[in-house]
């Protein structure tokens, strides 16, 4: 019979150990980042759409609401409303990374699967 095990070296199989016992934890910077430039690029896309579909303003009429000082359209107002749609995107990252991360530390800790 031949032998199919692995014998992984005694660092490989301490680090993959630590691994599976520490809970999942998400990277806020990174999230953040991928937020804000989500946001970013639903925002311009948005206003290009209104661009090419002018007579759905209504349908973006949304944008004054969730973006203040924003109003279609002027290049001072699409800057705001890119630089609100960045900063939404870092509000989520912040909130959400941050209380899941809480969280997922608190279930590991009581040995609760994360």
């Amino acid at each position: 019979m031949v032998d199919m095990s692995v014998n992984l070296p005694s660092s490989m199989t301490e680090r993959a150990m630590r691994l599976s016992n520490r809970s999942a934890h998400i990277p806020v910077f990174a999230f953040g980042m991928a937020m804000s430039l989500f946001f970013v690029i639903s925002y311009v896309l948005c206003v290009l759409a209104y661009q090419v579909l002018p007579d759905l303003a209504a349908q973006h009429a949304i944008l004054a609401l969730l973006l203040p000082w924003f109003k279609l359209l002027s290049w001072g107002s699409f800057l705001v409303g890119a630089v609100e749609s960045f900063a939404y995107g870092w509000y989520v990252a912040l909130v959400f990374g941050s209380l899941y991360n809480f969280f997922a530390a608190r279930n590991s800790s009581n040995g609760l699967a994360a």
